[in-house]
């Protein structure tokens, strides 16, 4: 239940967004340059958003993406779980197809507490305490992904 880079990526452009004033939308290669993240990776990521409701978009002279109303307090976790599929906390540490408490892998009975910590960690935190940190300076967004799991590790 590692994050994948696309699921990174997707949560360090949704905060950028979040930083950015409300009713705003934001051009996908201004996210692009920002993040040093490729634009046409990126413009999937955010199609998928949009197509998740986490997300709008226009079109035009005028357009760009934008956070839906409310979208500060979208959580990670709903983000990771657009990107990664809804049962992404289930799978197994090592890959394995059927791992439980019944058909155990050798790391499960590890594993399992320090998952439901990360989920936890997910669930709890949102776009805008994450937005947040970026604009009082706490963080530097390309930090933002490496920052949830240092935080994780203290906890």
């Amino acid at each position: 239940m590692i994050l994948s880079r696309t699921s990174q990526y997707a949560v360090q452009a949704l905060i950028y967004m979040a930083t950015q004033p409300a009713d705003t939308p934001v051009l996908n290669k201004d996210i692009a340059v920002r993040l040093g993240v490729p634009a046409p990776y990126l413009t999937k990521i955010l199609q998928s958003m949009v197509k998740g409701n986490l997300l709008v978009s226009f079109r035009g002279r005028l357009g760009g993406f934008q956070l839906r109303e409310g979208g500060r307090d979208i959580s990670l976790m709903q983000i990771v779980q657009l990107i990664e599929g809804a049962t992404f906390a289930d799978n197994c540490l090592l890959g394995l197809k059927k791992c439980s408490a019944e058909t155990a892998c050798p790391l499960h009975f590890r594993w399992v507490p320090v998952k439901e910590k990360i989920i936890k960690l997910l669930e709890e935190t949102t776009l805008g305490k994450l937005a947040d940190a970026v604009n009082t300076g706490k963080y530097r967004l390309a930090d933002i992904p490496g920052s949830l799991f240092g935080a994780l590790a203290a906890a």
